[in-house]
């Protein structure tokens, strides 16, 4: 009885896995025959498991049923749904915080004690990064059913200074940097790659008709849009050091480096503030020439003189 419960439970983890599978190579994998992978299929039926058979190949996969059957799940995938978990109860979609949570409680309860233990300290040593504004799951999922289903997508978006604006887009790719998500689309008014934050988006039901994918975008591209897309105010900086040594300096959220020759580079970065623009990019400890925009100029010989002034003054004694 004991050895087949045990196969029984082997065959549902096989059939979990995203693919067809053949008799045959069900039977290999559990070291029986064909006709006893048969009986089983027929067991996990009669306990409640969707088993499609799959027409042409003999074989067997595991459908959708009307409700979500238990899953298993090996060490490395229940230590990855946990921190996965974890990861969502801190509030990035707004609205899934709560049944993280529960979700992560019931898992905990039923891991083994060192799979316990490898959680908890990544949670002990993991310092988890400030989350950004979040999102609804209803604009996630809307978006990433218009993407996977190549449908046109209109939207109502916010921008910086809060007008707003009715885009149409062919949308492309959902990108989430840790701290917000955004969306890479060809926006047809404009004829041409944009970023849109997800947050500042209002999708318009139902979606467009179907369109044709373009030709997606580099990833250096990409995440140039989300650098950008989420501030105030850009800039493009020369920096007189190698791009290796900068890149591994900015988060690519905030900025992306190009190499201009051995000894420099290209930084374009972005900020709420031309202060800030400057101070970050002064604090890397290199020399650097500011590129655009020109307003930025003026405001570091203001910065340079109040630094300067700040460093001249005589200090009272104590």
């Amino acid at each position: 009885m004991l050895e087949t419960s045990a196969r029984l439970l082997k065959l549902l983890s096989l059939l979990q896995s995203p693919r067809d599978w053949s008799g045959t190579a069900l039977a290999e994998e559990l070291g029986i025959g064909v006709r006893t992978v048969r009986r089983d299929v027929d067991k996990l039926r009669n306990l409640g498991y969707p088993v499609d058979a799959v027409p042409g190949v003999a074989g067997y996969r595991l459908g959708a049923g009307a409700a979500l059957p238990p899953l298993l799940l090996d060490d490395e995938e229940a230590v990855a749904v946990a921190i996965g978990l974890r990861a969502a109860a801190s509030g990035s979609v707004a609205g899934i915080e709560e049944s993280s949570v529960r979700a992560l409680t019931k898992l905990e309860q039923v891991l083994p004690s060192r799979l316990r233990y490898r959680v908890r300290l990544l949670q002990d040593v993991a310092v988890a990064p400030a989350v950004g504004a979040s999102v609804s799951p209803e604009v996630v999922m809307t978006v990433a059913a218009a993407c996977r289903d190549h449908q046109r997508l209109r939207f109502d978006y916010r921008s910086h200074d809060g007008t707003s604006t009715v885009r149409t887009t062919e949308p492309h790719r959902l990108v989430h940097t840790g701290r917000r998500w955004y969306l890479v689309a060809w926006d047809l008014d404009r004829d041409d790659w944009r970023t849109f934050r997800l947050d500042r988006l209002e999708p318009r039901i139902p979606a467009g008709p179907r369109f044709t994918p373009r030709e997606a975008p580099e990833l250096n591209q990409t995440m140039h849009g989300v650098a950008s897309g989420g501030y105030r105010h850009q800039a493009r900086f020369v920096v007189e050091a190698p791009a290796e040594q900068i890149a591994d300096r900015i988060p690519s959220t905030v900025g992306t480096v190009e190499s201009i020759d051995a000894t420099s580079c290209l930084l374009s970065v972005g900020a709420n503030s031309l202060d800030d623009l400057l101070m970050h990019t002064g604090s890397l400890g290199y020399d650097f020439t500011i590129q655009d925009p020109p307003e930025l100029i003026e405001r570091s010989r203001v910065l340079a003189a109040r630094l300067a002034a700040a460093g001249t003054a005589s200090v009272p004694p104590a």
